[in-house]
């Protein structure tokens, strides 16, 4: 999970497509950019919308489980992710449910809740595909 300290909040890593990259580059990227681990993808889990019709926002985030690769690097945030106190903290899918369900719980800011809401239903989606693993 990403903290976000200023704001006392917790996301997943992520972020947009750059020029000439696909949506998995874009994902690879975002993981090294926000965490400094290399990643390789696993498991595409699906593509998730949100319609912020109070904002005039729609949104398509693509979702995938990914295990990280060799040491850890340095992180390259952009100013506001510096500002925002951004910074990694490593926790159980389950302890991440958790943490959403509360925050969500105390969200009153209506685009919030919405990127609060959009973690949960991915980490939710995630431990459902992490515990068939371990079954099989």
């Amino acid at each position: 999970m990403m903290e976000l300290a200023a704001e006392n909040l917790y996301k997943l890593p992520g972020g947009g497509l750059e020029k000439d990259e696909n949506k998995e580059e874009a994902f690879v990227r975002e993981i090294r950019e926000e965490t400094g681990y290399k990643a390789v993808i696993i498991h595409e889990l699906r593509c998730i919308d949100e319609n912020k019709v109070k904002n005039q926002f729609v949104q398509r985030s693509y979702c995938y489980i990914a295990k990280t690769t060799g040491q850890h690097g340095n992180v390259a945030l952009t100013a506001d992710e510096l500002q925002l106190g951004m910074r990694v903290e490593w926790m159980s899918p389950e302890e991440a449910i958790t943490q959403l369900q509360e925050l969500i719980h105390h969200c009153k800011d209506y685009s919030t809740k919405f990127m609060l809401l959009r973690d949960l239903t991915i980490l939710e989606l995630a431990s459902c595909w992490l515990k068939e693993g371990e079954e099989t």
